[in-house]
């Protein structure tokens, strides 16, 4: 019986060693091919409105997966576990350099904004009123549901002449995130950004499409369930140096026959190593034949204390045209690896 064994475990023992080399050599493959990463950002906001409140709150948890099936071939995966919500899901390919071609859920190409990550934008609030109006990021435009700026379709993108231009063009349902198109129209969105200089990024973009409505409002006198024309769009400029920058862009969007307009500026300069000072103006005019239009002015300070990871601390003096100003004192942390 000893004999058996011992003849057994001989016979096994390469056949280990091999299964133990594949299993190895599957990780190894994983590791190279997969790429995991997170980010969570938490903070506190007080604001000093007519009804006082005052809240810590988790903002976004995010974990991310990019895959590399081949040299052209990938794909991507983003969940928010703070609202336990799927945010990106698309694969790409590659056919030329300048060439590749992108399917599933994921950011809108339009403003220039829009397309930057949470982790670098330097507002607490994260995106500019403009941008979270007519780009849908928010659910600040009624008609429309919080997409994260995001929706599910189709785009074609690329750098041209040594990465001197970038563009994109997608064929999107116009619906944002997690549902499918509500009518049988899809949306066109462009976008395009030249780097004349080293410091210099110009870019544009628009969206020429039919929303659903989702909701009932009085500004635009549109039912819900309603297709209505929705075009929007945007013209800006990131000003970028060693210690200082400068992003700014301007935005229109017409609703049926209600036409809304918005800009934003923001800088960020660093007064000592690690630290930024940063200032922002933004305004939104969701009627112009109303003049529905607020302004928001912001100051604030950000320690970067380790690499993509920060400490904001921000003030935001908030003017509507109708009611009363308040006041927002905001800090958050972020954390990435």
């Amino acid at each position: 019986m000893r004999k058996t064994l011992c003849f057994i475990l001989i016979f096994l023992f390469p056949v280990c060693l091999t299964a133990q080399e594949k299993l190895g050599g599957i990780v190894n493959t994983l590791k190279e091919r997969i790429t995991l990463s997170a980010y969570a950002q938490l903070g506190y906001t007080y604001n000093s409105a007519a009804d006082p409140s005052n809240s810590f709150d988790i903002k976004r948890i995010i974990f991310m997966a990019d895959g590399k099936i081949t040299e052209r071939w990938s794909c991507y995966f983003m969940y928010d576990f703070a609202v336990s919500s799927l945010q990106e899901l698309y694969t790409d390919y590659q056919f030329l350099p300048g060439l590749s071609v992108r399917l599933g859920q994921f950011k809108t190409p339009y403003t220039m904004e829009n397309l930057l990550s949470p982790t670098s934008v330097e507002l607490i609030n994260c995106y500019s009123l403009p941008a979270c109006y007519l780009v849908g990021i928010n659910g600040s435009d009624a008609l429309c549901s919080a997409s994260g700026g995001r929706d599910i379709g189709l785009m074609v993108y690329g750098d041209l002449f040594k990465k001197l231009v970038t563009y994109k063009v997608a064929l999107m349902n116009g619906q944002g995130i997690n549902t499918r198109d509500r009518n049988s129209q899809k949306d066109v969105v462009g976008y395009l950004s030249v780097d004349p200089l080293k410091w210099l990024t110009v870019g544009t973009s628009f969206v020429i499409g039919k929303g659903h409505s989702v909701s009932e409002t009085p500004v635009h006198g549109i039912e819900p369930g309603e297709n209505y024309r929705r075009n929007r769009w945007s013209i800006g400029a990131f000003l970028t140096g060693e210690k200082a920058s400068l992003r700014t862009e301007f935005m229109t969007g017409k609703d049926a026959g209600m036409k809304s307009n918005g800009g934003y500026a923001t800088g960020c300069v660093q007064i000592v190593r690690n630290i930024d000072v940063v200032a922002s103006y933004e305004y939104l005019n969701r009627n112009v034949t109303m003049g529905d239009k607020q302004s928001n002015y912001m100051a604030g300070l950000q320690y970067w204390f380790y690499p993509k990871c920060r400490l904001q601390v921000q003030y935001t003096h908030l003017e509507p045209k109708q009611g009363e100003g308040s006041d927002l004192l905001q800090a958050q942390v972020q954390v990435r690896f």
